[in-house]
C-alpha cells in the first residue's frame, strides 16, 4: 500500500496556525490540493493568501466554523475549487483553563462547542459528500471512499481539573471517531483520531509565554524528556489518510513522548 497522497483533495480547519498550519503545509508538498480553513481571516491570508488567489493547489476559507452554514459554504468553496473531497482533518481546536467549580465559568459548554460539535458536524456534511463521489463509481467498487481524522489529546487520560471542559470535549471526539467509523465503515469511509501530548500547537505556545515554568513541568511528565514540534505530528496524519492505512478505522494513535504510559500522579524520573 501506498503513503502516497499526491492528487487527494483536502479540508484542513484549524489551518492558520500551529499544527493544523503544518499538516495542511505538509499535504500540500506531498502534492494534495488543500483547502486551508480557519476563522483568522488575516493569519490564513498572511499564509497562504497570495498562493490561494492563484489557480494552483492552495485555497483559503475564513468562517466561523461552529455555525452549521459556514461548514456547509466551506465544503461548496473546496468542490467549487476542486470538484471533490478526500481527506478531511478536523484539526480546530482550542484550549481554555477553567474553574471547574464555578457554575458558568467551567468552559464546558465552549469546549464542546468549538472542540467536538464543530468536528461533528464537518464529518457529517463531508462524509455525506465522500458517499455521494462513492456512488458514481457503482456498488460494485472498492476504490476508498474517503477518510477523516480528528484531533484529540492527552487530556483524556491524564486528569488536571482546570482542563475539565477541554478534557470532556476531547473524550467526546474520541467517542465520535469510533462510532462514526462505525457508521461510515459500509461506505468506505475511514475514521481515526490523533491524540496529542507533550507537541508545540499554537495554544501550547501562547500558554508557555504565560507561564515560565510550565514548559519545565511538560518536559518532567514526558518520558521522552522534550516537546516535540508540530512537524513530528504530520507524517502520521498523512499515514492516515493514505491507502497505507486503507485498514485502520476507529483507532486512537497517540503522539505523545510516553506520556500516555506513565502514572499521572508521579512524573517520570530522567
Amino acid at each position: 500500500m501506498s503513503f502516497s497522497i499526491d492528487g487527494k483533495t483536502a479540508i484542513v480547519t484549524g489551518a492558520a496556525n500551529g499544527i493544523g498550519l503544518a499538516i495542511a503545509r505538509h499535504f500540500l508538498d506531498k502534492g494534495a490540493r488543500v483547502m486551508f480553513a480557519d476563522m483568522d481571516e488575516d493569519r490564513l491570508d498572511a499564509e497562504v493568501g497570495e498562493d490561494a488567489r492563484g489557480d494552483g493547489p492552495v485555497r483559503m476559507f475564513a468562517g466561523d466554523l461552529r455555525e452549521k452554514l459556514t461548514i456547509a459554504n466551506l465544503l461548496s468553496a473546496t468542490i467549487d475549487a476542486f470538484d471533490r473531497v478526500d481527506i478531511l482533518v478536523n484539526a480546530s481546536r482550542m484550549v481554555k483553563l477553567s474553574d471547574p467549580l464555578k457554575l458558568g465559568e467551567d468552559c464546558v459548554d465552549e469546549m464542546l462547542q468549538q472542540n467536538l460539535l464543530t468536528a461533528l458536524r464537518a464529518t457529517q456534511l463531508t462524509a455525506k459528500r465522500m458517499i455521494q463521489q462513492a456512488e458514481t463509481l457503482g456498488e460494485d467498487s472498492e476504490a476508498p471512499a474517503g477518510t477523516i481524522i480528528n484531533l484529540s489529546s492527552v487530556a483524556v487520560r491524564r486528569t488536571q481539573a482546570r482542563l475539565m471542559g477541554y478534557s470532556i470535549a476531547c473524550a467526546g471526539v474520541e467517542q465520535m471517531t469510533r462510532s462514526m467509523a462505525l457508521a461510515l465503515a459500509p461506505h468506505r469511509i475511514r475514521v481515526n483520531a490523533v491524540a496529542l501530548g507533550s507537541v508545540m500547537s499554537a495554544s501550547l505556545q501562547a500558554a508557555l509565554k504565560d507561564d515560565a515554568e510550565a514548559r519545565g513541568r511538560i518536559v518532567a511528565a514526558t518520558p521522552l524528556a522534550r516537546i516535540a514540534p508540530a512537524s513530528e505530528v504530520v507524517e502520521t496524519v498523512q499515514y492516515l489518510a493514505s491507502d497505507a492505512a486503507s485498514f485502520v478505522t476507529g483507532q486512537i494513535i497517540q503522539i505523545d513522548g510516553g506520556r500516555g504510559i506513565v502514572d499521572s500522579a508521579m512524573p517520570p524520573a530522567h
